[in-house]
């Protein structure tokens, strides 16, 4: 069966395949692994490959996932690169990715690693069409996919959880969880017009920014109170400066420009906060 819906052969098929890799989304969930793993205080490579992996095959199951059920299923998309029997195939390969890499963590690690990992696939496969008609588990599935990422990633070096991974967590479910508000704010019409119930379509446009905000401003209050007291590093509190004045310029602009600023700006902060973690590492 062909996998591409464009041309023929394995350079077409590689192409289709590859179409699902969409870095912009990908990288943060990747990359909050990685951040788990340095708030550990060391980065063993196996289990920190391992995990990172697993994560990658989680963010490629949901966009795979999301892109057949939005063209051939409910056919909003106007076009899909794989074929119905390609979006199969890639399923069955990146979920098999999935399934090794978690195996391995098991046996590298201990059954917590998996168990900590498995919930992004459990996320990522039910995005769509369970969980993303729903305001609550529209906004929060790939934010609550970065922030277990957060955890499964400091889990995988220490075999162990603990409170400063879990803040870590809560602080960008709270951080993603506007951001993601925003977002669906650009589709109101549509989503809307199918009686797709995200939060912009549950309470409106306008008190979708207010709880937008009032999610974003939270994150960082936290971040401000714990680099204050002392769980966090000091510099922590840079992060949640540089967000904030991302945020204010997102404020003036439409849904689509403010989506493109906070997720730059989400950027920033992970990566300022790598910064502090690194050059002041948590005791």
């Amino acid at each position: 069966m062909s996998i591409a819906r464009h041309g023929a052969g394995p350079r077409a098929a590689l192409a289709a395949l590859g179409s699902q890799v969409h870095p912009v989304f990908m990288l943060p969930p990747i990359a909050a692994s990685l951040f788990g793993a340095i708030l550990a205080g060391g980065f063993d490579s196996l289990p920190g490959t391992l995990h990172a992996v697993a994560i990658f095959a989680a963010v490629y199951t949901a966009h795979v996932k999301d892109g057949y059920v939005d063209f051939y299923g409910r056919g909003e998309d106007d076009d899909h690169p794989l074929t119905a029997a390609g979006c199969r195939y890639a399923l069955a390969g990146s979920t098999t990715l999935f399934a090794v890499c978690t195996a391995a963590l098991w046996l590298v690690v201990d059954a917590g690693a998996a168990l900590v990992t498995v919930p992004c696939w459990l996320i990522a496969y039910h995005h769509a069409p369970q969980l993303d008609t729903n305001p609550v588990t529209a906004t929060s599935g790939y934010p609550a996919g970065v922030a277990l990422s957060i955890i499964g990633g400091y889990y995988a070096q220490t075999g162990a959880l603990a409170a400063r991974p879990v803040a870590f967590a809560v602080v960008f479910l709270a951080l993603l969880s506007g951001v993601k508000v925003i977002d669906d704010a650009q589709d109101y019409d549509y989503d809307r017009s199918i009686r797709k119930r995200t939060v912009a379509v549950a309470v409106g446009p306008d008190r979708a920014w207010a709880v937008a905000y009032g999610l974003m401003l939270s994150a960082l209050a936290l971040v401000v109170g714990l680099a204050v007291l002392g769980p966090f590093p000091t510099g922590s509190a840079l992060a949640a400066i540089a967000f904030a004045a991302v945020a204010a310029i997102a404020r003036r602009a439409d849904p689509e420009i403010a989506t493109m600023l906070l997720i730059r700006g989400s950027y920033v902060f992970l990566a300022v906060l790598v910064a502090a973690v690194w050059w002041q590492p948590l005791g």
